[in-house]
């Protein structure tokens, strides 16, 4: 696994390199966002691991511009800064999960595994179906009768779960394990945020609500 690392803390960027490295992965250095973006577009890596606040331009925008360019490309974004409003910025920002620091190594290694595998609960590039909503994988597209539904890349994940696993119930667990890593934090009140994002852009004006709560067993997305 080839995995890219833009931090410009040099303690920290020895930290994750040396600890990846021991677990033979390769691994590129970046010290700054234009070197980490430029990175990024031009070579292959599994995964990057993106700090947020950076030299020469802002972490952030460089994840958007990744997921612009690389829709399928993971991202794990690095911050100090972890209230719900500063994951929800980043997940908008196109992230597929979110550290804190600091952290121990061994959670780091946990989320590139988590992110690994975390797509193995769905089939990229596989179209959808559930009553009058239509989610093309492929292109990223909802349609809700005909009509086109502008999602964030968090929140496409997030319908894509729950259409794959459509008219069962999924416990936050599971959402959580899917869509942010298995060892996301189930304190936060992060999973109901986007649950009620999406259900404002899904069902808002439509009659018929397809994401349902079932009240101490989780969400489920309904046909009818």
């Amino acid at each position: 696994m080839n995995i890219l690392v833009v931090e410009d803390e040099p303690k920290v960027a020895e930290f994750i390199c040396k600890g990846l490295s021991e677990h033979l992965y390769g691994v590129t250095v970046a010290y700054d966002a234009l070197m980490g973006e430029k990175l990024a577009l031009e070579g292959t890596f599994d995964i990057v691991i993106l700090d947020v606040v950076l030299p020469r331009g802002s972490g952030l925008n460089v994840c958007r511009e990744i997921r612009r360019l690389k829709p399928e490309q993971p991202i794990l974004l690095l911050t100090a800064l972890g209230s719900t409003q500063d994951k929800v910025m980043g997940f908008d920002c196109g992230a597929d999960d979110y550290l804190v620091k600091p952290f121990h190594f061994e959670e780091l290694l946990v989320r590139i595994k988590a992110i690994s595998r975390r797509r193995t609960m769905v089939a990229p590039g596989t179209f959808y179906q559930a009553g009058d909503l239509e989610v093309d994988g492929y292109k990223k597209i909802v349609r809700r009768n005909k009509k086109i539904i502008q999602l964030t890349a968090k929140e496409f994940a997030l319908l894509e779960v729950l259409i794959v696993h459509k008219n069962r119930v999924l416990s936050r667990t599971q959402i959580a394990e899917s869509v942010w890593g298995i060892d996301f934090n189930r304190g936060t009140n992060l999973i109901d945020v986007y649950i009620n994002y999406l259900r404002s852009k899904i069902d808002k004006g439509f009659s018929q609500p397809l994401i349902h709560t079932v009240i101490g067993m989780g969400y489920v997305l309904r046909e009818g």
